[in-house]
């Protein structure tokens, strides 16, 4: 049975994690800071974030850093170049969730914007230092609402027929596509860089604020029955970044009963999180929504 006492040295590891200032993205920066990794912690604010890094258990550090913004992303991984010469484990962890009906600065549906588009952004951006590193990782941080996402709901500027339910799950169905897409791509580029995606099943987070008053009551009187804590969510995102048998690629969650709660285990992902055909189509829109091209993997190398 897994467990943050699983977790190597991680000594010399840079380490960077989005949404990093409470829930899951604060619990995998303090396990990893525990474990000798310097953290930094990409935080929307950056006060938020240097209180964040006055609590973990070693070293880390703040980037500022708004998802929901790709001026600001460039500026944050512009500064992590000039700050660091490699990366070695990045954690797509940020998200938005039950989001009323709006758009990002960059006219992007909010939750698409953030949890995905964002995150593809970052990662495009920093991917040479991730190349630098021996053992490179990303992981993209996902959700078991990915199951019921739709990939007609993935275009990123459609605010048509909006529900918030229903654009969070295209966010995380777009989350697994973009993970396996990239693992794809960086094997036919002859990286050693590996991706992975992860999901924390049931974990009490600050996500829970944004919900509906009827959820809410709901969990409060019986969410424990299919939630655990966000300590415990963190598990499978902590396994997909350090685990050293781990392989890019694949998709770790809870092993429990429907994936809610109980050890890291690898996981078989949503069918239609795997269609090659919706991998590519995603990364072109993202592509050129963002206009992040990932130059050292392009189509001809794939």
């Amino acid at each position: 049975m897994w467990s943050a006492r699983d977790i190597p040295p991680l000594d010399d590891t840079i380490a960077l994690v989005t949404g990093a200032t409470a829930g899951i993205g604060l619990e995998t920066a303090k396990a990893l800071a525990a474990r000798g990794a310097h953290v930094v912690l990409g935080a929307r604010d950056p006060a938020r974030g240097r209180d964040a890094v006055r609590g973990l258990p070693g070293s880390g550090s703040v980037l500022a850093l708004d998802l929901a913004s790709l001026s600001s992303v460039r500026r944050a991984a512009t500064e992590f170049h000039q700050r660091f010469d490699r990366l070695d484990i990045l954690v797509n962890n940020a998200g938005l969730w039950w989001q009323p009906a709006r758009l990002t600065e960059d006219g992007f549906e909010s939750q698409m914007g953030v949890n995905h588009l964002g995150h593809f952004a970052l990662t495009g951006l920093l991917l040479d230092l991730l190349e630098r590193s021996p053992n490179g990782r990303v992981v993209t941080v996902s959700s078991k609402a990915a199951s019921a996402g739709s990939v007609t709901n993935l275009d990123p500027g459609s605010l048509d027929r909006y529900r918030p339910t229903t654009a969070y799950n295209a966010s995380k169905l777009a989350n697994l596509l973009f993970a396996f897409e990239l693992q794809h791509r960086l094997i036919a580029a002859g990286c050693s860089t590996i991706s992975l995606a992860a999901h924390p099943g049931g974990a009490r987070t600050e996500l829970f604020r944004d919900a509906s008053p009827g959820f809410r009551l709901i969990n409060a009187t019986i969410g424990w029955l299919l939630t655990q804590s966000a300590q415990r969510g963190a598990l499978p995102v902590l396994r997909a970044a350090t685990d050293l048998h781990a392989t890019g690629g694949e998709y770790y969650g809870p092993g429990g009963p429907g994936q809610f709660k109980g050890a890291p285990k690898p996981q078989r992902a949503p069918a239609r999180a795997c269609d090659p055909v919706e991998r590519r189509r995603l990364w072109t829109i993202s592509e050129q929504s963002t206009g992040v091209p990932y130059s050292r993997l392009t189509e001809s190398s794939v």
